[in-house]
């Protein structure tokens, strides 16, 4: 089965690079392989039967390429809730959760988180056209970059006062004494219950799900294995990290996931689809509501009421 990400330096989709790193798909019997495609090019790959799967930080991402949900299905979460932090420069006055005093700021996100970011921003009485500015940073999307650690970088380097990306970039400013959390909308920085736009998962062809059902539910128990690991022995994180990822990034994963774990839950509720689909209305990826039953993996759902 071969699965597409937009990143391996990521603590958002981290379930499935640990199912990989610590053999639970070998356990299952099910041969994964797990490639980086860059910026928003996995939901491509999928489209155009260069993968069979995605791991996506962000699940509306999916609806650039798969209109209404139509010929996906998303088979497990691997992370709840809305996935990004802001996190600024050190020597920024404003105190966390302050949205006024972000006006006149200077950011980066990534294509498709940024969607997330304004509406957020938005939310907290911020004109992302007018109030602020947000802008791609050269090189932000070559070939095997982590976005939230390049970012870090060039809130190191002064470009920038703050950026939109996942824990693991966060940490990253933290631990080179850059930048500090200001918006953690998991964790109730978050007007209007931004915490529940999106969230990550693993999102399969329907064709490939019809196909080869049994071997997406080894992949499915297989993460879920990894999230249960995780949450009982977050310092695997660490095992994990230095297996998949550059040595910097290794060293600081552990903190990240012991953070992280309350949220690796592999439900999908009802509840979390309609609040999905009325994000994706609003940033205009769908028209209207899309059922329960055309977003999520049917097969898939009681191998969580098992867990």
């Amino acid at each position: 089965m071969k699965i597409a990400s937009v990143d391996l330096v990521s603590n958002t989709c981290f379930p499935a690079l640990a199912a990989d790193e610590l053999g639970f798909f070998r356990d299952e019997d099910v041969d994964v392989e797990i490639t980086l495609v860059p910026a928003m090019g996995s939901t491509a790959a999928v489209r155009q039967n260069k993968a069979d799967a995605m791991i996506a930080g962000s699940v509306h991402d999916v609806l650039t390429e798969f209109a209404h949900w139509q010929g996906v299905s998303i088979c497990v979460a691997l992370s709840q809730g809305t996935p990004w932090l802001l996190t600024m420069r050190t020597n920024f006055e404003g105190l966390r959760g302050d949205f006024e005093a972000l006006k006149g700021c200077t950011f980066t996100a990534a294509p498709g988180p940024d969607l997330a970011f304004k509406q957020v921003l938005r939310a907290g009485g911020i004109d992302p056209e007018k109030d602020v500015s947000i802008i791609d940073l050269p090189g932000a999307h070559d070939s095997n970059v982590s976005f939230g650690v390049f970012a870090a970088e060039g809130l190191k380097n002064g470009k920038i006062d703050g950026f939109w990306a996942n824990a693991m970039g966060a940490e990253k400013a933290r631990h080179m004494g850059v930048g500090r959390v200001h918006l953690d909308v998991r964790r109730g920085d978050d007007p209007e219950n931004t915490r529940f736009f999106t969230f990550a998962g693993l999102v399969v062809r329907d064709d490939f799900l019809d196909k080869s059902g049994p071997e997406v539910d080894a992949v499915v128990r297989a993460i879920m294995r990894a999230q249960r690991a995780l949450r009982e022995d977050p310092a695997l994180a660490r095992r994990v990290g230095e297996g998949k990822f550059p040595s910097d990034s290794a060293a600081l994963i552990s903190n990240v996931i012991a953070r992280d774990v309350e949220f690796y839950d592999p439900v999908i509720s009802k509840e979390r689809v309609e609040k999905l689909n009325r994000f994706a209305q609003s940033i205009g990826h769908i028209s209207g509501p899309v059922p329960y039953e055309k977003v999520v993996a049917q097969r898939c759902i009681d191998l969580w009421t098992k867990k």
